[in-house]
């Protein structure tokens, strides 16, 4: 690590402490050079696998889309905001545990309906709804009858 008083690349770490949650090793650093003294942050570096669109066009993952678009199902309804950040976060480790370079954006879209499943009903319906562009009353209740069949899962609960 280069110093950022003198520029010099030789400094020694005098401490390093776990922060946020144990995401992150804060470092009191030293100049050998100028005796100055800093801090560093390490944080790993996860990448998200690239979305390859409906078009074929590829893009780099948002989370914020995705919450954007969980967020407007989710809308007026009684799901806690832990709840929903915490549906955010399985569906990222999910995504990332696939270990492949490129997601197609429909599989992002089924691991978003299996999230609204557990969430609230209501909130899945109208993501399906969008996302698999229901055309009639009838694609509706064909898929309100296919959810009331299903035994109903709490959000807690571990995924098949």
């Amino acid at each position: 690590m280069h110093c950022p008083f003198c520029g010099t690349h030789d400094t020694k770490v005098t401490d390093s402490r776990l922060v946020a949650e144990g995401d992150q090793v804060r470092r009191r650093r030293q100049c050998v050079a100028c005796g100055e003294r800093f801090t560093t942050y390490e944080t790993a570096e996860l990448v998200m696998p690239r979305v390859v669109k409906g078009d074929g066009s590829r893009e780099t993952f948002d989370e914020t889309k995705l919450r954007a678009g969980m967020l407007r199902a989710l809308e007026k309804r009684p799901v806690s905001a832990e709840s929903i950040e915490a549906a955010v976060e399985r569906i990222r480790q999910t995504l990332r545990a696939r270990g492949e370079r490129e997601i197609h954006a429909r599989d992002i879209g089924e691991e978003v309906m299996h999230a609204l499943k557990r969430l609230d009903q209501v909130a899945y319906i109208r993501f399906a709804s969008v996302y698999r562009r229901f055309q009639d009353i009838d694609e509706f209740r064909a898929e309100i009858d296919r959810l009331s069949q299903e035994p109903t899962f709490r959000p807690d609960e571990p995924r098949d």
